[in-house]
């Protein structure tokens, strides 16, 4: 079994949304790399779900792989935001796999808490510059992360901020010299 985190946002498809369908197929992945994660999955995998592009980001609960890699049908729709004018049905480049939903967190897991938790130093959404949708994530941190959504949190507070240095005054031009004729 292998465990991974799976990025959308919420504005478009919320882990509300997969309770409520029960399975949905995970299309409009347009980057090689998470693709080819996808093609890796197999049935039963964990799904950390994750909810990107909201305030705050962070972790809303869970899902489980229950079909393979296959087509992504929305790359050959011109009507689709997905749509891939590449994209042939001989030839397709784009896969999905179809997630089932597990879980709801009882306590969202925000993207600061991951950040803040030495016990997650190394996972790969905390990386400068991730930006995947779909990545590995390794046993020990889903587990840490799913034992996080165990207890509400708040963030720490923000230390003060200095106070605002007032800009120097524009020293006064030097009237210039006059010259005697």
């Amino acid at each position: 079994m292998k465990y991974w985190l799976m990025k959308s946002e919420p504005d478009s498809f919320s882990i509300d949304d997969l309770k409520q369908r029960r399975t949905e197929p995970w299309t409009g992945v347009r980057n090689f790399v998470a693709r080819n994660y996808m093609r890796d999955m197999a049935i039963g995998d964990r799904v950390l779900f994750y909810h990107s592009n909201a305030e705050p980001p962070g972790v809303a609960g869970l899902a489980t792989v229950c079909a393979l890699s296959h087509v992504d049908e929305t790359q050959f729709d011109p009507a689709h935001m997905y749509f891939d004018e590449r994209a042939k049905p001989a030839a397709p480049r784009w896969d999905c796999v179809d997630v089932a939903y597990a879980s709801t967190f009882a306590n969202y897991v925000p993207l600061e808490r991951l950040r803040l938790d030495a016990d997650l130093e190394g996972m790969m959404c905390l990386m400068k510059g991730m930006r995947l949708s779909v990545q590995p994530v390794s046993r020990e941190h889903y587990e840490h992360v799913v034992a996080l959504s165990a207890s509400a949190w708040e963030a720490p507070p923000k230390p003060p901020k200095p106070p605002k240095k007032k800009p120097k005054a524009k020293p006064k031009p030097k009237p210039k010299p006059k010259k005697k004729r």
